[in-house]
């Protein structure tokens, strides 16, 4: 565990988002820019899931959590902070990895928009044919 007075730093990202996570022992209180937890995430499943790490491991009321958020939309903010907080609960007490690495918190979601081709409308989607 972390000292009484160390805090931990972590990043976590999904798509365009940016987690940076200072976690030190606390009651569970998460701050993100300088705002609530509930009212930067009014929606109940976006703060189930971002909390997914803290029930897995059973530290929900053990540390305090405060957030740089940039970039990205909810989703993927939302996604960011997991990945941020299940890597600072690993950097702070490395037997909770084994619990994290298998429910899949710790590796990191790759995927992200795919770039605008030339010549189309989108990245995938084409102008519609027209033989005459």
């Amino acid at each position: 565990m972390a000292a009484a007075t160390e805090q931990v730093i972590a990043v976590g990202r999904r798509k365009q988002a940016v987690a940076r996570v200072r976690m030190m022992p606390g009651t569970g209180k998460i701050k993100i820019n300088k705002r609530e937890f509930e009212d930067y995430f009014p929606s109940r499943t976006v703060r189930g899931y971002v909390c997914q790490p803290l029930m897995v491991t059973g530290t929900s009321d053990a540390f305090d959590f405060s957030v740089t958020m940039a970039g990205g939309g909810v989703t993927g903010q939302a996604g960011a902070l997991r990945h941020g907080i299940a890597r600072a609960l690993e950097r702070g007490d490395g037997t909770l990895r084994s619990v994290l690495k298998e429910s899949g918190m710790i590796t990191r979601d790759s995927r992200v928009k795919e770039r605008k081709k030339p010549g189309q409308p989108g990245a995938r989607k084409r102008f519609q044919f027209s033989k005459r």
